[in-house]
């Protein structure tokens, strides 16, 4: 059965980060959640044919899921469930940022059958979340922790990020061991991403030319003139070197808590692991709902337009809401190379039987080049059924698995 996931591109105001799609609602008609949810309906009214077995699992995300008011949350998980019922056992997660979430919300949502919950906290350092956008505090985040706890929560992901402008090893720290007082089931920990068109980019791009007129207009209009620095300078982002370190310590110091490094960026207690995404690692195949959305099924993939008002219109008149631009076939290359690039970055690595069932081969004939490279390291490891990447080298593991395109 392929996994569901519904993008909501809506949030308060995009983060300097960002390269999803999302409106920010600051500047958007207040119609616009409305025209979204008439368009998700169609959606979902022809899709569901497309899994006549059901799904495995849902993810609900963004954008900000929980800027829905609890009236468009009631809609959107009633609708949800008339087009793809689950049993409660399923996991059904929506995920939402501190500043959004109510005591009302966090019930209602629970009530209605989501029993994951993934808050996207960053840091609890209100100077580095200003640095990058954020609108939230570290006091929402608590606020918002206690909130989902209260209504029943007893399987929440908690995301933070390191590398973030002016952050060091201590103010990592920090974040890190606040977030494990919060004793969560499962933490994401991911290095900040450059993302070409966004602010932060920009900033980052321009570098030392800050002083050009350009320069300080993307400055004030991303840090919005929060800052407490030296007019002209912006945050130094922390090394390659720094962000390993980051990255080695958190690995250590949340193992002696006993969460398992079951993806490269995931941290998870026993039993605690997303398995929605772990669909995504080991190739199973999704459907994607909403502006946006991507799905891949039998091996053709297709991306729904970025447009909430193209998406409902096109609907409504019965055609496609698909960019033809992003609508492909995938070759069997393609999905053996997928499988390892996904499947290397799992702790327990891409299971060896399966690989040669699914492409009828086995994957040391079709990459023997690949791996007689490394033969004389001890890069990649064959343990039991499974062809792995040594832990070592997971913070590295992106330029390695590189070499399976």
């Amino acid at each position: 059965m392929p996994s569901l996931y519904v993008h909501v591109p809506f949030c308060l105001q995009k983060c300097d980060y960002c390269g999803f799609y999302s409106h920010s609602l600051k500047n958007s008609s207040p119609d616009l959640i409305s025209v979204y949810l008439e368009g998700l309906e169609i959606e979902m009214a022809k899709r569901q044919k497309d899994t006549p077995p059901g799904v495995s699992s849902l993810f609900i995300g963004g954008g900000t899921p929980t800027i829905l008011s609890e009236r468009q949350l009631e809609g959107l998980l009633g609708m949800i469930q008339r087009y793809f019922p689950m049993n409660p056992e399923v996991e059904q997660t929506m995920e939402g940022n501190p500043g959004t979430i109510t005591a009302g919300k966090a019930r209602l949502i629970r009530d209605l059958g989501i029993n994951r919950f993934s808050l996207g906290i960053q840091s609890f350092d209100d100077d580095l979340l200003r640095n990058v956008g954020r609108v939230h505090t570290a006091v929402k985040a608590r606020e918002a922790i206690a909130h989902l706890r209260s209504a029943g929560f007893e399987n929440l992901n908690l995301d933070l990020m390191f590398g973030l402008p002016g952050q060091g090893l201590q103010d990592w720290q920090a974040s890190v061991e606040e977030a494990l007082s919060y004793s969560p089931e499962h933490l994401s920990l991911y290095g900040l991403m450059l993302e070409e068109g966004t602010p932060l980019f920009e900033q980052y791009e321009v570098g030392n030319g800050i002083n050009n007129t350009k320069g300080a207009s993307l400055r004030k209009q991303s840090f919005r003139l929060e800052q407490k620095v030296e007019e002209g300078c912006l945050k130094t982002l922390p090394s390659e070197d720094q962000q390993a370190e980051m990255h080695e310590w958190a690995v250590r110091r949340l193992g002696m808590e006993g969460y398992r490094n079951y993806e490269t960026s995931n941290f998870a207690l026993p039993g605690y692991e997303c398995r929605h995404n772990l669909g995504y690692w080991r190739g199973a195949d999704y459907l994607g709902m909403g502006p946006g959305g991507v799905s891949c099924l039998n091996r053709m993939r297709w991306k729904n337009i970025e447009d909430v008002c193209a998406y409902k219109n096109l609907l409504s008149e019965g055609k496609s809401p698909i960019d033809e631009t992003g609508q492909e076939e995938l070759s069997l290359q393609e999905c053996m190379a997928e499988r390892m690039i996904l499947g290397l970055r799992l702790e327990s690595g891409v299971h060896l039987k399966e690989f040669e069932i699914d492409f009828g081969t086995d994957l040391r004939d079709i990459y023997r080049s690949v791996l007689e490279r490394y033969k004389d390291t001890d890069i990649f490891i064959v343990e039991g059924e499974y062809f792995r990447l040594n832990p070592r080298y997971s913070f590295v593991a992106n330029s390695i698995l590189q070499e399976f395109v």
